[in-house]
């Protein structure tokens, strides 16, 4: 059965993220943050990006899968229901829908990995997008 990863960077390397990816076989990390951009080191889109592909593994980033800001803010406040809300609103626009599109193929063609900030992929908008896949594929997922 295929597998769906997810992986929060909130307090990794972004070796031990990389580690983790390549332990579990992921060939595609699906960038699903709205702002491709970290204080935290190595997590920035360009430097990310190139770390992956000298370990072999391709990135995309999907800019439309991320939260818009007030569910950004909602999250970091506590609010995650709130966030879920705005997020899923989010989710019905059609540049939303392209880019859902696209991380199933991505999926359904190669062993993927979703990747957000958040630690806890419970509290996170990667949650619901792993569900949409998920559902839609069959596949099983699991929380690196």
């Amino acid at each position: 059965m295929r597998r769906l990863a997810t992986i929060g960077y909130e307090a990794a390397t972004q070796e031990a993220v990389i580690a983790r990816l390549e332990a579990a076989g992921v060939k595609v990390l699906i960038d699903v943050r709205a702002v491709a951009a970290s204080r935290r080191a190595g997590f920035s889109k360009t430097v990310l990006a190139n770390s992956l592909n000298a370990r072999g593994i391709a990135y995309t980033h999907l800019r439309q899968l991320g939260t818009p800001k007030p569910g950004r803010d909602a999250a970091r406040h506590g609010r995650i229901d709130e966030m879920r809300q705005i997020y899923h609103a989010h989710l019905a626009e059609p540049a939303a829908q392209k880019e859902l599109a696209q991380a199933i193929a991505i999926a359904r063609d190669e062993p993927a990995a979703l990747l957000c900030f958040e630690a806890d992929a419970a509290r996170c908008h990667r949650r619901i997008v792993a569900d949409l896949i998920r559902d839609e594929l069959g596949c099983e997922e699991v929380d690196l």
